[in-house]
């Protein structure tokens, strides 16, 4: 028996196959589907770097002694300028959901301010981020690298707040200078097309002598201990180390070498830290660009400021991000 089932009205559907898929914009849809892309990215280096951190967690940079400046101000200052950089990223975010949602209201003036504070957060947060990276890279105590490539610094015990700890000590401020003459290989005097790297300011014989005349400086390994810090060394055993272990002194951090302790923690720091700064670079632009289009009346004519929106999602997408690396790098 054949049954016939009559139905009336238009079949519901959340999509009709027209340019507004599950209700939104291909725009918007578009800028979702490279949103997912990149968070799948910096996912996966946020993952090597936290396997590579777990691999050589003995002898990991601690955050709190490596980020402790400050533009102007001398001194320690753990974590202070980096939580101002992150407040102005976040705060950026916020201009950037007012200017959204002025655009909903189609109020032109509203959207340009907010607009505008969201670039020059932008602007605050790149600056910001090339002063710190330039004042790691130049370092400030410095160290000496082993045979091995572990990394030797020093300090002195003070008392502070009748509690003992272990202050760093510049290598300049106890390093003994010893007239020697030190030759740059150049190209006029060497090989061909080829030109020797910078001399170190101190040569590892010029740290032993300083060490040796100031009893109180001693050396301090990448080591951890099971308390969490780094392991400090008798002074027998400081001298003994330079001595025999000594090769080379380095001041800051680039892609050989890492004054704060291993070479892999400054890989991931500019690779990781170099790839956002692209994105909120790449979103400075963007919304300039959107910025004079609003001045020009662009979206006022149109009747619509979705451009204000999709580009609204990429910067919160990176303001998202910034809070992971920051979590990742700086907290943990």
């Amino acid at each position: 028996m054949e049954t016939t089932v009559e139905t009336t009205g238009k079949e519901g559907k959340s999509w009709g196959g027209g340019n507004e898929p599950l209700r939104s914009s291909y725009g918007k849809m578009m800028m979702w589907f490279f949103i997912v892309s990149d968070a799948l990215t910096f996912s996966g280096f946020l993952a090597a770097y936290g396997f590579s951190r777990f691999k050589f967690i003995e002898s990991w940079p601690i955050a709190d002694e490596v980020f402790t400046h400050v533009p102007f101000f001398h001194g320690s200052y753990p974590m202070i300028y980096v939580a101002f950089m992150t407040f102005i990223l976040i705060m950026s975010s916020v201009t950037m959901v007012l200017a959204v949602d002025a655009g909903h209201h189609l109020n032109k003036t509203k959207v340009t301010w907010y607009m505008f504070f969201t670039i020059i957060g932008g602007i605050i947060f790149v600056g910001s981020q090339a002063w710190e990276w330039n004042t790691f890279i130049k370092g400030e105590y410095g160290a000496v690298q082993t045979k091995g490539g572990n990394i030797l610094q020093f300090g002195k015990y003070t008392t502070v707040d009748d509690k003992e700890t272990f202050q760093r000590v510049a290598v300049a401020d106890f390093a003994q200078v010893v007239k020697t003459e030190r030759v740059v290989h150049e190209r006029k005097n060497g090989l061909w097309y080829e030109t020797g790297a910078p001399m170190p300011k101190f040569t590892v014989n010029e740290v032993l002598e300083g060490l040796k005349a100031n009893p109180e400086v001693l050396v301090r390994t990448q080591i951890l201990t099971e308390e969490g810090h780094k392991t400090v060394l008798s002074r027998d055993e400081s001298i003994k180390q330079i001595t025999d272990n000594g090769k080379q002194v380095v001041h800051g951090a680039n892609l050989h070498v890492n004054e704060y302790g291993a070479p892999i923690f400054a890989d991931f720091f500019f690779f990781i830290t170099g790839f956002h700064g692209f994105h909120v670079f790449s979103g400075i632009v963007i919304n300039i660009i959107v910025f004079f289009n609003v001045i020009l009346g662009t979206y006022e004519k149109r009747r619509s400021y979705e451009m204000v929106e999709k580009v609204g999602l990429y910067w919160h997408f990176v303001d998202l991000v910034w809070v992971f690396v920051f979590t990742f790098f700086y907290l943990v």
